[in-house]
């Protein structure tokens, strides 16, 4: 077959015009359509720009328009997708991964370094004195330097991509990246600027490029009524810059809080952030809620914690020290089913990514579990889901553990459930479950139903397991309230019949002292009357007492019988 006749000269760059003045219109359409500002007119422009982009895809000001155009219409995502070479954090992590293999071989990377081109063996250059035509290098000066330029490429290219990327990392929750970003940006719109102005005579300025604040303007003669001047881009920068820098020393004093053990205080400080009256990336707040519910779990708070897991796995699905952390929390209070919920989901996850041979979500996203690592988890899990399913099958499943749900101490009293379970009612109240998505800044506004319905799913189960972990408790309280009525009743007539008893042994013990202070007192006369009756009187004495004792006895007895006319005893007669 014969080959197809090349394009002369002429037609290739007639061809090339053509092209330029068809990506010339289309970037002067977009122009006009941004400048609208309407969603549906900057949709149309993103259309022409990636039709001018297929014509030239490294054009820098279609590349400058489509990233401005997609910051405005809020799609971060696009942005970092576009712009990812520029991340730090990624590139990195790609430094990371490559180094991991050098490091094991440093000495041989060492020896392998510096290497010659061509070796010197005595040749006729060497033999004259004279300097060998390629002569020894170092890979890494060499690779410095290359990056170097690159790097120098990049600020040829415009600051525009690190000011746009940094705004979309910002919404996107990667706070570190975005500052260093914003900080690049400014330092070299600033140089830019500097070596602008001093290119410049002193006829070229004009106050038209510097606008004065309202703060600054001295004339009182201004009506009230003038609308703010609208910010800047440098002044919306550094407003932002304000807030990544408050927002990231918030989120650091709250971590070394929870390093050391100071729960309370770590929990002060991510509370600050996720309920601040500003609101904070989407991102953010879910490395922040589940921070929060680290130490939550750690102080003992274990419905705080399952809560702020709910919120977490609302806005990452995909967060997998989420569903673990929820899914030990279940386990400890005995909560299985639950438990093997979140464990078969965890499983799938890691049955996910071993499929797709990657991490979830686009390569920019962060994640704390490393790719290596999933295998071994997954085994480990798959142990783990087996025994708690036996247990499941041995029947353990009512056996939940409600007093630590609710935060009580066994034995508590009524008051005390009460009070924990209003605090947890109104905290966890279904209807309040996604008031923390007020303060949320989305990264995709589409996502908002989804984020929604998982909250109002997720916080509807803790709230009935909360209402079943009340009426247990409440049910254990009556039943230890009704036992202690029943132990005081048996104590109370445990005492009475002991009180009774008592009563009856003093009466018994009266009764006797009382006839035996009857006969003494009549002894007592008989041996008055026979004091003087012979040199034998003490033995006459005894007896007597003892005759006259008995004689007593016996007339008491005779007036038992029935008689009545007791016998008289006149001692008188007797002595005589």
């Amino acid at each position: 077959m014969a080959s197809p006749p090349s394009l002369s000269s002429s037609e290739k760059k007639h061809w090339w015009l053509s092209n330029r003045k068809i990506v010339d219109k289309y970037i002067k359409d977009a122009r006009n359509l941004i400048a609208t500002q309407e969603h549906n007119e900057i949709a149309s422009a993103l259309n022409l720009l990636d039709a001018a982009l297929s014509l030239s895809p490294r054009f820098e000001v279609a590349l400058e328009l489509k990233a401005r155009s997609l910051l405005y219409l809020r799609r971060f995502k696009d942005v970092a997708d576009l712009l990812q070479d520029y991340i730090p954090s990624l590139k990195m992590a790609a430094s990371d991964d490559s180094g991991s293999v050098s490091s094991d071989n440093s000495s041989q990377q060492l020896s392998r370094e510096r290497v010659k081109l061509l070796p010197s063996n005595g040749s006729s250059d060497d033999s004259l004195g004279r300097d060998p035509i390629f002569k020894c290098f170092s890979v890494s000066d060499l690779k410095k330097k290359v990056m170097a330029g690159l790097y120098k490429n990049c600020e040829k290219e415009g600051q525009w991509r690190y000011l746009v990327l940094g705004q979309a990392c910002c919404h996107l929750g990667l706070m570190e990246d975005a500052m260093v970003l914003l900080q690049t940006g400014k330092r070299l719109a600033t140089a830019a600027f500097r070596r602008e102005s001093i290119s410049l005579s002193e006829d070229s300025f004009s106050f038209s490029k510097f606008p004065i604040s309202n703060s600054t303007n001295n004339n009182h003669h201004t009506p009230p009524a003038t609308p703010p001047r609208p910010l800047t881009e440098s002044e919306s920068i550094s407003q932002l810059l304000s807030h990544i820098k408050l927002l990231l020393r918030r989120r650091t004093a709250a971590i070394a809080a929870l390093d050391v053990g100071l729960y309370s205080e770590a929990i002060r400080h991510f509370s600050k952030i996720v309920d601040g009256r500003r609101g904070a990336p989407q991102g953010f707040l879910a490395e922040c809620y589940l921070h929060r519910a680290f130490a939550y779990k750690s102080s003992g708070r274990i419905a705080e914690s399952i809560a702020d897991c709910n919120k977490t796995l609302a806005l990452e699905p995909s967060c997998i020290q989420a569903l673990d952390t929820r899914a030990s929390l279940l386990e400890a209070i005995r909560c299985l089913p639950d438990c093997l919920h979140d464990l078969e989901h965890l499983k799938l996850l890691y049955n996910s990514i071993l499929r797709d041979r990657k991490l979830p979500g686009p390569a920019w996203k962060r994640h704390n579990v490393r790719y290596r690592e999933i295998p071994g988890k997954l085994c480990a899990l798959t142990v783990k889901i087996q025994g708690l399913k036996q247990r499941v099958a041995s029947g353990e499943t009512g056996n939940v553990d409600y007093y630590g749900l609710i935060g009580l101490r066994r034995g508590c009293s009524r008051s005390e459930l009460e009070r924990a379970h209003l605090l947890l009612s109104l905290r966890h109240k279904p209807d309040k479950a996604i008031s923390f998505i007020d303060r949320c800044e989305l990264a995709d506004d589409r996502d908002i139903d989804s984020i929604k319905d998982r909250a109002k799913m997720s916080a509807l189960l803790l709230y009935r397991l909360l209402q079943k972990g009340y009426t247990s408790v409440m049910s254990n309280i009556i039943d230890e309230e009704s036992a202690e009525k029943r132990r005081k009743k048996t104590a109370v007539a445990l005492q009475a019949a002991q009180a009774a008893a008592a009563i009856q042994v003093q009466q018994q013990h009266a009764q006797n002292l009382e006839s035996n202070q009857t006969l003494d007192m009549s002894g007592s006369d008989m041996i008055n009357l026979s004091d003087n009756n012979g040199p034998n009187s003490s033995d006459s004495n005894v007896y007597q007492g003892i005759f006259c004792r008995d004689l007593a006895a016996v007339g008491h007895l005779l007036t038992q019988a029935g008689f009545n006319r007791p016998i008289q005893v006149k001692y008188e007669a007797l002595s005589c």
